[in-house]
């Protein structure tokens, strides 16, 4: 299959991934774009259309088999874009919901039914409910099993630790915990990730590298220290995440990534085969509730 064939919407770069991607690889955030569905008040991103079929071509590229789909800040609180997409990938897809104080048990229910295993708290953009809320929601959700993802500025973050500490869910870091790479080992956000992780209370995602880097394409060199410290604490509890179609790069606020150097930045974060097969196959299925049986193996 040509290079042409596999040029991908919303992604630079073409060709696969250059390295042995496990079978039942899963990428943890992506999103999808539906201008079907009206954009919140006040929404900061709005990009173009970019759904399943753009998705599936993506997956060609990087090798991945599972994927979890987030609603963006975009929609609000109007999880519809996310779970036409659940539905239309079936059994290997899970969804991240964002969700009001007023939410009831009935919607609860029916999101879990589609494949929703856990709600979005982006304290960066969009934020929906004070953040009070946020203990009140992860009571509310504990009983699904799920967890709750977290975006949020590092002087933040580290300021919510007692907060996270007492949470009945799992926390789940998206993007790097939003940790620039020069306040690795040095800012308290870094150390109380590492901390939660450590204790087994949080997960973190390897996703939007190229919104944390300070030194920027093709290599994102700074970006591997952050990523091995994560790796290092614990390698069972790290995702990846490609977050396609990356929204603020098409707002111009970052270049556009190459989605297969991404998968194989990640293969030399972690060193090795089974890491990079834990944090892609085995540390999404025990998260999501994926099965560990992998029938497909996709390679480079």
């Amino acid at each position: 299959m040509d290079d042409e064939v596999l040029a991908t919407p919303f992604s630079a770069g073409r060709g696969r991934a250059a390295v042995a991607v496990p079978a039942g690889a899963c990428d943890c955030h992506m999103h999808v774009y539906d201008a079907r569905y009206p954009a919140a008040v006040g929404a900061r991103l709005t990009p173009p259309d970019a759904g399943v079929d753009d998705y599936r071509l993506l997956q060609r590229r990087t090798g991945t088999r599972r994927v979890v789909v987030v609603t963006p800040s975009t929609y609000g609180t109007d999880n519809r874009p996310m779970l036409d997409a659940l539905f239309a990938f079936g059994s290997d897809a899970r969804g991240v919901a964002v969700i009001d104080e007023g939410v009831d048990d009935a919607v609860l229910e029916r999101l879990h039914a589609a494949g929703v295993r856990g709600i979005r708290f982006n304290l960066s953009l969009g934020f929906i409910g004070a953040i009070a809320g946020l203990e009140l929601l992860a009571q509310r959700i504990a009983a699904l099993g799920w967890h709750l993802q977290l975006l949020a500025p590092p002087d933040l973050l580290a300021g919510l630790a007692d907060v996270l500490g007492r949470l009945p869910v799992p926390v789940v870091f998206d993007h790097f915990g939003r940790i620039a790479p020069s306040m690795a080992g040095h800012h308290p956000a870094h150390a109380l990730v590492l901390r939660l992780l450590g204790a087994g209370r949080a997960w973190i995602k390897l996703s939007g590298g190229y919104i944390v880097t300070e030194q920027g394409p093709p290599h994102y060199a700074d970006v591997a220290p952050l990523a091995r410290s994560y790796l290092h604490a614990a390698p069972e509890r790290v995702l990846w995440g490609s977050d396609w179609p990356h929204a603020s790069a098409s707002a111009g606020h970052q270049p556009m990534p190459d989605d297969a150097r991404q998968m194989a930045l990640l293969a030399e974060w972690t060193g090795d085969a089974g890491t990079l097969r834990r944090v892609l196959v085995h540390n999404p299925a025990a998260l999501y509730g994926f099965s560990n049986a992998t029938p497909h193996e996709a390679t480079s």
